[in-house]
């Protein structure tokens, strides 16, 4: 393999297989259809791509021929990209060498009733609302940088729910079926900025999803931990403790969050849930060191820096 197709390759995944296609599409007319052979104006090749368990599909066309002791030909078809592709974000699995691709990162807000209450709302008339975060927003290294813009960052302690499958409209009782395992997260939040969007109806995004905002544990796979429905999470910072209550005081528990998002998103496997938060959430400055622990999943340590 040439070395920048070499380079796409790994990319995408480490186990990339790539698979020609005979379909295309006109680049004109968007009419998708099959070669017939000749010259193909105006038509570039759709070229499938197998990774992380699941196909794929883009628009090429990068051409690799190799050709067998025989002479026969083969080609295979990459994506043609026209700037180098970002990396896919992965997180560690414990006790595993193997680690989870991240697609998207959805957060459920206000989802037990102390903290509700503490943010001003009503834990017994609300429904669920989400806002995303970004998939590179993940990280696992143990150190949360202090946010520029801000002078008001909390700490958030959540159960993660890392998914190997997914749909549309998922019965609640077939949607643990979907979940691959759990982790620690950490929703950290420039809440100056997110009040500031509050009072003018617009997004969260600016206090929400910044770099580096979703500090996280290893992912702990459900064949190991099973799916945790009860236990304690908790919350120090140095060594004081902020945020205590138990993952069954969630007002939509796990299955609900699931099921309830896919009525109105196509969950997908690399799919990251972040539950919601107890009681106590409180701003955090540079040098603080916080550790989060759910039973039955560990505890994590980051350092504020």
């Amino acid at each position: 393999m040439r070395p920048a197709l070499s380079r796409v390759a790994r990319t995408i995944a480490p186990d990339c297989s790539v698979t020609s296609s005979d379909r295309f599409i006109d680049t004109r007319s968007r009419t998708v259809g099959r070669e017939r052979g000749g010259a193909l104006a105006g038509r570039r090749p759709i070229v499938k791509f197998h990774a992380f368990g699941r196909e794929w599909s883009t628009v090429g066309p990068i051409h690799r021929t190799e050709r067998d002791g025989t002479g026969t030909a083969t080609e295979t078809r990459m994506p043609s990209f026209a700037i180098e592709p970002p990396p896919i974000v992965t997180l560690p699995i414990a006790g595993s060498d193997a680690v989870f691709p991240v697609r998207r990162v959805y957060c459920i807000g206000r989802n037990y009733a102390a903290h509700t209450i503490e943010m001003g709302g009503d834990p017994d008339r609300e429904a669920p609302f989400f806002f995303q975060k970004n998939p590179d927003n993940l990280d696992p290294s143990g150190e949360f940088p202090y946010p520029p813009n801000s002078s008001d960052v909390h700490h958030e302690a959540e159960l993660a729910v890392m998914l190997k499958s997914g749909g549309m409209h998922i019965p609640v009782d077939r949607a643990l079926d979907h979940v691959y395992g759990y982790s620690l997260a950490l929703d950290m939040t420039r809440r100056d900025l997110q009040a500031a969007q509050k009072q003018l109806r617009r997004p969260w995004e600016i206090g929400k999803a910044f770099e580096r905002s979703a500090p996280v544990g290893p992912v702990h796979p459900v064949s190991v931990v099973g799916h945790p429905s009860d236990g304690r999470i908790a919350l120090t910072v140095n060594g004081a403790l902020r945020q205590e209550g138990d993952i069954n005081h969630m007002i939509w528990k796990v299955p609900e969050i699931i099921s309830y998002l896919s009525d109105y998103f196509e969950l997908s496997a690399g799919d990251v849930i972040l539950s919601g938060t107890p009681s106590g959430v409180a701003a955090v400055e540079r040098g603080d060191v916080m550790e989060l622990e759910v039973e039955g999943l560990g505890a994590m340590t980051v350092r504020v820096v």
